[in-house]
């Protein structure tokens, strides 16, 4: 027996600091094993007292009479660490810490918490600073959350593991209360030992679970949790994501473009989506989403049919369903004649979505056809029933004629509450229809339908790109010379140019270069030249010298330093202005594709995705990179413009990113930008480049 497994279902129970006064926090835990009847030994610990509850009490840990497989600790931040020693020399398999003071309260708490892991030994530690966990299936709470109070704990097929210890017992009342079941709940908290990704590996082998919901602060293991995602997935168990903090992205000043674009928020959402992971908008979607994926149903496509017996409703859905890209089509002729039949005499409009079949209200018999004929139908991929102000005369007979459709169709079929029914909610969800309260959650729970049947993007082989010498590079800033020609090395055009520290030098590399030219001041310090004057476009060696007069006053006045060294480069004319960009994160490395140039930000038309564990990205996925952008069709031909290189632009993705994946942990940011991709045949241009290293462990590998 796993010790994960024992924490969850333990055979017997130490409570430490548990209190003789039932109603206070450290006498609740003892209250709720009592209360929800957990069968094995409960030993309460505390030298005050005999008898707690009527059961023995022990004046401290070494005085048990046995090793239990699980002490939860009452006492305060200190003092915990004594107990947590001592269960540990008992032979004790897990530790529940309740109390706070540790990591979350400064470096003081943090050396603390260091001792608590100590003492600790090779016995598993929850939390500390967590509320505990409930393992509804077998009806064993360690915790001391108020919601247990409730008589009954709602058991089903959901697991919620969470970062945060409050949300615990949230979460549990709002699951009671819509009718969901849960398997389990845990939080995690401080995690000083046992962590997020432990108890998804331990619930993927979990019978009771289906569907596993992580409320996350942030991933602080990226490698461990990609692992464990995989493993749910192989698995076929949903991992459902709520992801707190995105109002924090961005909140650091960004050196680069990229890394402005690219903001933390951005990168989990690539980091989720690369992984198969549901990450949900709201706290409602938190649990809607888990009650409708544990059924294990999937959507085929996006054509969705509502059934209504009331107009406005069933336009409150269609338009949150539009909003979110799904199709309401009107019945084929087939389907509606079916509907017509079903209405005798009564005058029915079937040349539209929503479907008013306006009798269905008041009658279930009429009800349960309607929603046969519509799952039966070759139009639709699900179906909404919104359930209206007649329907709430009978909800049994409703909910009833609603479940009897589920075993005659695997397509997905949702329940919209219109009127604020709670009980109907709960029905339904107890019945195991997905019933919802508000529009937008059925357009939630539908898209998240789709997405756990779509395969993971990308795959194949990275193909092998050649690298420069990458070991000798300076820490810091690279200059655009020096980070262009990095990027020359590993196979992306760059413009001829020469480096020039004089007017007479930059009339001279004009003349040379013999074309319409650029200048560029040229300092690896300053990465948004254009910002204070350091980039003339359109240059000749006519008119170049004058420029570069003004250009050397203009950057002097922004940064009261005389710049002394500029780049003269061909002008690149014709291409289509993209950013390709990479950015170090907690999580991976970032590569970025979007709309480039000088309105790169005010656009954000870009997609992440995050360098695999090692290698560089495929071609496969490059392609699908330049085919989520909102602005592909002008790389495609967009009414009759001339196409791109696309081919030439995926190459040039497979090398950036592979030179990313080169520098490993040593690369702050990289870009270029603009990237220009020019028409078919002719390839991409680099015609500006950043480069920004840090001190690293070492360089990567980028052929994996």
């Amino acid at each position: 027996m796993s010790q994960i497994h024992a924490l969850l279902n333990p055979k017997s129970i130490a409570v430490i600091g548990a209190s003789a006064d039932p109603k206070k926090t450290s006498g609740l835990p003892v209250s709720y094993l009592l209360k929800h009847g957990f069968k094995g030994p409960i030993y309460p610990v505390n030298p005050k007292a005999t008898e707690i509850q009527g059961l023995t009490c022990y004046p401290n840990v070494e005085a048990l009479p046995e090793a239990p497989d699980v002490g939860l600790v009452l006492l305060n931040a200190k003092r915990s660490i004594d107990a947590v020693r001592s269960l540990a020399e008992m032979g004790c398999q897990a530790a529940v810490v309740l109390a706070s003071g540790y990591a979350e309260a400064g470096e003081e708490g943090l050396a603390l918490q260091e001792e608590l892991k100590a003492a600790a030994g090779d016995m598993r530690l929850l939390g500390p600073n967590t509320i505990g966990l409930v393992n509804l299936s077998a009806g064993i709470p360690l915790s001391a959350s108020g919601a247990l109070e409730v008589s009954e704990l709602p058991k089903g097929s959901v697991a919620v593991v969470s970062q945060s210890g409050g949300i615990l017992g949230a979460l549990l009342s709002r699951a009671a209360g819509r009718g969901i079941g849960l398997s389990s709940l845990i939080a995690t908290s401080n995690e000083v030992d046992l962590e997020v990704s432990d108890f998804v590996d331990y619930l993927v082998d979990d019978p009771n679970t289906k569907v596993i919901a992580l409320y996350l602060e942030s991933v602080r293991h990226p490698a461990r949790f990609r692992e464990v995602a995989l493993r749910a997935r192989a698995a076929g168990k949903p991992l459902v994501v709520f992801k707190i903090g995105r109002s924090e992205a961005g909140a650091s000043a960004a050196s680069s473009h990229t890394g402005a674009l690219a903001g933390e928020d951005r990168v989990y959402d690539a980091f989720f989506r690369e992984l198969g992971v549901i990450r949900v908008n709201t706290f409602d979607e938190f649990l809607d989403v888990p009650a409708v994926l544990v059924a294990g149903r999937q959507l085929a496509g996006r054509r969705v049919a509502v059934l209504t017996s009331t107009g406005g409703a069933g336009t409150l859905i269609a338009d949150s369903l539009g909003v979110n890209g799904f199709d309401t089509p009107a019945p084929d002729h087939a389907t509606a004649e079916k509907l017509r039949a079903l209405q005798g005499d009564t005058p029915t409009a079937l040349d539209r979505n929503p479907i008013d079949v306006t009798l269905a209200g008041l009658q279930p018999d009429l009800l349960r056809q309607a929603i046969r004929i519509l799952l039966e139908s070759d139009s639709y991929d699900a179906l909404v029933v919104i359930i209206g102000s007649s329907g709430l005369a009978m909800p049994d007979l409703v909910v009833g004629a609603i479940r009897d459709s589920l075993a005659t169709n695997n397509k997905p079929l949702l329940a919209y509450v219109s009127p604020y029914a709670p009980g109907t909610l709960q029905r339904l969800n107890r019945a195991s229809i997905p019933g919802f309260s508000s529009p937008e959650s059925c357009s939630a729970v539908l898209e998240a339908l789709h997405f756990i049947g779509r395969p993971l993007l990308g795959g194949g082989e990275s193909p092998r790109v050649s690298l420069p010498d990458l070991t000798a590079l300076p820490k810091g800033s690279i200059d655009e010379a020096a980070a262009k020609q990095l990027f020359a090395q590993a196979g992306i055009s760059v413009p001829p140019s020469r480096v020039v520290h004089s007017r007479e030098e930059a009339e001279r590399a004009a003349k040379e270069l013999d074309a319409p030219v650029v200048l560029k001041v040229m300092d690896a310090n300053l990465l948004h030249k254009s910002d204070i004057g350091g980039v003339a476009l359109h240059l000749n060696a006519e008119t170049i010298g004058q420029r570069f007069d003004q250009m050397v006053s203009d950057v002097e006045a922004h940064v009261a330093r005389r710049p002394d060294t500029f780049l003269v480069e061909a002008m690149v004319a014709g291409g289509h202005e993209l950013i390709l960009g990479a950015n170090r994160d907690a999580l991976g490395t970032a590569i970025l594709l979007g709309a480039g140039g000088v309105t790169a930000e005010l656009f954000k038309d870009t997609t992440l995705r995050l360098l695999p564990e090692r290698g560089a990205l495929t071609l496969e996925q490059a392609r699908e990179m330049m085919q989520q952008l909102t602005t592909w069709p002008l790389l495609d031909g967009y009414r009759g413009a001339p196409r791109r290189d696309t081919e030439a632009l995926a190459q040039a993705i497979v090398a950036f990113s592979a030179l990313a994946a080169g520098l490993g942990d040593r690369l702050t940011t990289a870009e270029i930008n603009p990237l220009f991709v020019m028409p078919e045949g002719q390839g991409v241009v680099a015609a500006d480049a950043v480069l920004v290293l840090e001190d690293g462990m070492e360089v990567g590998d980028a052929h994996g």
